[in-house]
């Protein structure tokens, strides 16, 4: 399903709705009950800065073994940062996963593929010091992997430099509620398939990640289709809510 065919959704289930009863969606209203997730003793947790976190935390959101991601803001001294005044911080996602199913490396691996890490101070259209490129560590391992994949990088082209930092996290501040899941939220037809979740279960649930990198086809092919068909089978028999990928 692209993105232009998920944005009608909505009007084509509601006028089904008028036409069928029985084979529209039963839209609920706010269910809390979440499928269970790897405890949390058994995650990894790594930051990254590659551009603007609403984009950034879709690209990491879908990938398997990624529990939840959270848009935030690392790598500055100024306490408590806000969206309008983040001071030297650079906007960041934080990345939940489980070792056993994704490895720091492959994180990396994305990482790099994601974003352009020879523009200086800026992705895209976005320039400023808060979008530059930032792998955040927490030990020597991670340090000797991000320095190893930067390496890596710059063989691919001596004609320019891979501008990214790597620099040992501090404190990670979660970014206000708005702007996680961002993507997410700008397709309604999603957030009522999942039933309208809280916003603080949102922001903490494996499913949203995940529906978040979908939303505008960032998942990798195989994933964006197994939703696809998800979708397509709760259109089809008129289940209320996605649960599960």
């Amino acid at each position: 399903m692209s993105s232009s065919a998920r944005s009608v959704f909505p009007l084509i289930l509601l006028m089904a709705s008028f036409l069928d009863g029985a084979q529209c969606i039963r839209f609920l209203g706010r269910i809390s009950e979440q499928p269970k997730e790897p405890p949390n003793q058994s995650l990894k947790t790594a930051v990254f800065a590659l551009g603007s976190f609403w984009r950034s935390e879709a690209v990491f959101g879908c990938l398997h073994g990624v529990v939840r991601t959270t848009a935030g803001y690392a790598g500055g001294s100024k306490t408590n940062p806000e969206y309008r005044s983040l001071g030297n911080h650079a906007e960041s996602v934080q990345v939940e996963y489980d070792p056993r199913l994704i490895s720091y490396r492959q994180l990396l691996e994305v990482f790099w593929s994601s974003h352009d890490s020879r523009q200086v101070f800026g992705q895209g259209p976005d320039v400023g010091s808060q979008y530059r490129s930032v792998i955040f560590v927490n030990g020597t391992e991670e340090s000797r992997l991000a320095a190893f994949s930067k390496e890596r990088e710059q063989t691919k082209s001596k004609s320019s430099v891979v501008t990214t930092q790597i620099q040992q996290i501090g404190t990670f501040y979660p970014a206000e509620p708005e702007h996680q899941k961002f993507e997410l939220k700008r397709n309604p037809f999603l957030l009522q398939l999942m039933g309208n979740l809280p916003e603080e279960e949102l922001e903490r649930s494996s499913l949203a990640a995940k529906l978040n990198g979908f939303a505008v086809d960032l998942c990798p092919p195989n994933v964006q289709k197994q939703i696809d068909v998800k979708i397509n089978d709760i259109v089809e028999k008129g289940w209320p809510v996605l649960r599960e990928i």
